[in-house]
């Protein structure tokens, strides 16, 4: 596979920067999975950065399962309203409001570590992290809520 193809294919995968994914590249030298670790471990420094900062800002996300029994509600918070409405943002807030309905964590902490059920191999605290580099801002959940009939 030749670069452009392995460009693009990471960019895909992790919607951050053509430039963060190229650099991400010549440091794996070319190999698409190690560079993919590289772009998660520089997501967990940039949003270490970032985690100091204010988030005052974000959405309200909710989940109600087809057999209307169970449900859950989230506050996924960001530092600017901008943010707030960004297609990846949204995207990030329904996904995890439908991992608490699924999973039903006791409290933060608990939802952090945990699998994430669209993919298994990334942890709840893992994808906010890919969010914090794709989005350049702090995210952070807020309250959440599960409930079943």
């Amino acid at each position: 596979m030749n670069d452009i193809k392995k460009l693009k294919q990471l960019r895909e995968e992790t919607n951050v920067s053509y430039s963060l994914c190229k650099e991400a590249l010549e440091e794996a030298k070319g190999d698409v999975i190690k560079a993919r670790e590289i772009l998660r471990q520089k997501g967990a420094e940039f949003a270490a950065k970032k985690s100091a900062r204010e988030t005052s800002q974000g959405a309200i996300f909710s989940y109600i399962h087809h057999n209307k029994k169970m449900g859950s509600m989230l506050e996924l918070l960001c530092e600017t309203d901008f943010v707030a409405i960004n297609e990846d943002f949204l995207k990030l807030g329904n996904n995890i409001v439908m991992h608490i309905a699924s999973t039903a964590p006791k409290d933060a902490k608990e939802l952090m570590k945990a699998p994430f059920i669209k993919d298994p191999t990334s942890t709840i605290q893992d994808i906010l992290r890919d969010a914090i580099l794709k989005l350049g801002e702090n995210v952070s959940i807020g309250r959440f809520e599960r409930f079943e009939l």
